[in-house]
């Protein structure tokens, strides 16, 4: 039961994710379900991280789906992107806004908006 009310809780971020999954497969990629969560490579989700960052992103979570650039991206991000789904379960919708505050809060306060953000820390393993 709390499992199930956790899958809810993310759902709404999970639907984003579907929805460019489905665009992932509609050009060309390809899906998968990894430790139950369905992951998405190739396509629409390799051109998406392409984009997202210059320095190279390997893959993103929303929910309880993971966009990735390749099978091997997410072979090696699974574990970090498996900590953003458990943050996913407890924040829900609230996810997506808590994440942006944090960034905004680190770069404010003249530390990295991404690495430095209390949500990367955490699925980094970094001291919090």
């Amino acid at each position: 039961m709390k499992q199930t009310l956790a899958v809810l809780w993310a759902g709404p971020n999970s639907l984003i994710g579907l929805v460019l999954g489905l665009a992932t497969l509609a050009t060309g990629g390809r899906a998968q379900v990894r430790r139950g969560v369905l992951e998405f490579y190739g396509g629409f989700s390799s051109w998406l991280l392409s984009r997202l960052s210059p320095e190279g992103i390997l893959a993103m979570t929303l929910g309880h789906t993971i966009l990735g650039l390749s099978p091997a991206a997410l072979d090696i991000a699974r574990d970090h992107e498996h900590v953003h789904v458990r943050q996913y379960q407890q924040w829900g919708p609230l996810f997506l806004p808590a994440y942006a505050w944090c960034s905004l809060v680190a770069w404010w306060t003249g530390r990295r908006a991404y690495r430095d953000n209390y949500f990367e820390r955490e699925a980094y393993g970094d001291e919090c």
